[in-house]
């Protein structure tokens, strides 16, 4: 252990930012979105130099998409206590106070970057204000009272971007986490044509428009284990392909002039610039194409808004958000690892090892989604584990993304199956390091994460000695019963289907199982938790309080499924890394 530990307020001393970077189309300053003022706010920094300036001030919301005309005019739409229920907000390109443009209760209200039209005249965003089983796009033009439905009837549709003439909108529909479809819709009569159409299960996530309004690039896995990126023609049909590497292609942005075109690759986790490996998002171009901002982070240093000159290659941070006064002497990087499963495949991993001999405790992290990517990035608790001693794996299990869409999928109606054995193995694999006390492990993750932490503390007792779950489900049966209504389409395939399974998701279910628990257990929750609903984290505490169990049980009444809140970011993770302290050393 270091002579002289850091303090915790330390290493969360800094700022998060959403990924978000979005230009404005004269290329002169960058909107971002940071919780700097203790809430995500909307933020505004001149790029030639300046203070950034703080273009919303709320204390209960948060911002989480926007979009800008060329005269500077925004949008924006926010959630309230992480309720995720959005609604739409306009600043005038003068300044000022936004102002509300919708306010439906329990209804959910979606932009995207490219939501202007053109002309300025019109946007485009995506609800469920008709039907709340449906996601559906909708156009409202300038002086008009309400918005026009415009498509999506009986699906899960969100608004993209409008053709340079503005006739025509491109809308993405989304079938499963690996089968989406392009929609090319016509803005005043609503006819739409499936620009993508296939046979079997792909993804096509529409990028920009060609200048000439001829077709759009587009990130698709179609025909390949990865995705890649490739130009849509409309005008014959035809895809022609751009780059597609033995790695996915995870963003795309173009210039309003069609001249520059940059795109992020996921290799292994890493988004690679040159000899830098960073994580990239929120990738935006100036109308010129003069100026890139991308949303990047390390290991060894939070998120910043970075923008590049595309001529020259030069970059530098437009924003500052490192931890106080830590330096990368006192931070770890991770090392990519990998274990081999049951079935033989290998599991990659991020090995976070502190400083000395060992042996050292160690905490199996697990990401939530579970379709998403455990990724090399500035994990402030992971790293004030680390100064204190205990080290930590973070695991892509199975299902994970980045690894090809045969990996993603085989998590599709196997929760608590095959990835229970990613876990079993994960623990052995660091039992049997030289370097690993293998008789102080804990596992601790959130939303799938947390329901990954609380079927190990049930189904595989005799290797924890701690957990956290994170507002993680506990009732698979239950849970696919409560998840926002846009979903429910989808848990059948995701998890299983509650009408008919019903002895199937009970038996993947932790809370079937709580009377084995053996780990002192903490469980965090929110209390406006739309995803994962209170009442999963309540009853999986009310049967270890009943069993005389170790738990404790934290609600955070003004969070949903995360935490929005600076002060409650901070208060969680406290507790969670004194928890696991307390446990392991």
């Amino acid at each position: 252990m270091p002579v002289s530990r850091p303090p915790f307020e330390q290493f969360f001393a800094y700022r998060r930012l959403f990924p978000i970077a979005e230009l404005t189309p004269d290329g002169e300053r960058v909107l971002f979105v940071s919780n700097i003022s203790g809430q995500f706010n909307l933020w505004s920094v001149e790029l030639d130099g300046g203070w950034p300036d703080q273009l919303t001030n709320f204390t209960d919301n948060s911002v989480r998409g926007v979009a800008v005309r060329d005269d500077g005019t925004i949008l924006f739409h926010a959630d309230r206590d992480g309720d995720e229920f959005h609604q739409l907000y306009r600043i005038p390109a003068e300044g000022g106070w936004p102002v509300q443009l919708t306010n439906r209760e329990q209804v959910q209200h979606e932009l995207s970057s490219g939501s202007w039209a053109l002309d300025g005249k019109s946007f485009a965003f995506s609800s469920n204000m008709r039907t709340p089983t449906d996601g559906e796009v909708f156009v409202w033009r300038e002086g008009d009272a309400e918005p026009r439905y415009l498509f999506g009837e009986g699906k899960y549709a969100f608004a993209v971007s409008f053709s340079p003439d503005g006739a025509r909108l491109l809308a993405v529909e989304f079938r499963s986490n690996s089968d989406t479809s392009v929609w090319v819709i016509d803005v005043e009569s609503g006819d739409a044509t499936e620009a993508t159409l296939h046979d079997e299960e792909a993804k096509y996530l529409p990028g920009p428009w060609k200048s000439d309004g001829s077709g759009f690039y587009v990130v698709t896995d179609e025909g390949r284990e990865f995705a890649g990126l490739a130009f849509q023609s409309l005008e014959t049909g035809a895809r022609e392909w751009v780059e597609a590497p033995e790695h996915d292609v995870d963003d795309v942005a173009g210039s309003g002039d069609g001249r520059v075109l940059a795109w992020i690759e996921n290799d292994d986790g890493w988004a690679r610039k040159g000899a830098v490996s960073i994580l990239g998002s929120g990738l935006s171009l100036s109308a010129d194409g003069s100026r890139l901002a991308i949303v990047y982070e390390t290991p060894l240093r939070p998120a910043e808004v970075f923008v590049v000159d595309t001529a020259t290659g030069d970059g530098l941070p437009v924003t500052e958000s490192r931890a106080a006064g830590l330096s990368a002497l006192e931070l770890r990087e991770p090392e990519l690892v990998s274990y081999e499963s049951f079935d033989g495949r290998q599991i990659p991993a991020w090995l976070y090892t502190p400083e000395g001999d060992g042996p050292f405790p160690f905490g199996v992290l697990i990401h939530g989604g579970p379709e998403a990517q455990e990724r090399p990035v500035y994990r402030p608790y992971v790293q004030y584990l680390l100064s204190g001693g205990i080290g930590v794996l973070a695991t892509n299990i199975r299902g994970s993304t980045g690894y090809g869409k045969t990996y993603q999928k085989l998590i599709h109606h196997d929760w608590g199956g095959g990835d229970l054995e990613d876990w079993r193995h994960a623990a052995e694999w660091l039992k049997r390091q030289p370097f690993v006390d293998g008789d102080r492990l804990a596992v601790f993750g959130g939303s799938y994460g947390g329901f990954a932490t609380l079927t190990c503390v049930t189904r595989l007792p005799e290797y924890w000695k701690a957990a956290v779950d994170i507002v993680g489900p506990s009732n698979l049966l239950t849970f696919v019963r409560a998840v926002p209504p846009q979903w429910l389409r989808f848990m059948a395939q995701w998890v299983g289907d509650p009408d008919t399974e019903e002895e199937f998701l009970r038996e993947r279910s932790p809370i079937t199982y709580v009377d084995q628990v053996r780990a002192a257990l903490l469980v965090i929750q929110g209390a406006k938790d739309p995803r994962v609903v209170k009442s999963e984290s309540d009853q999986m505490v009310e049967r270890l309080r009943e069993l005389g169990r170790e738990v404790e049980y934290v609600v955070f009444e003004d969070e949903g499924h995360g935490f929005t809140r600076y002060a409650n970011d901070v208060h969680a993770y406290r507790l969670t890394c004194d928890w696991l302290e307390s446990h392991l050393t």
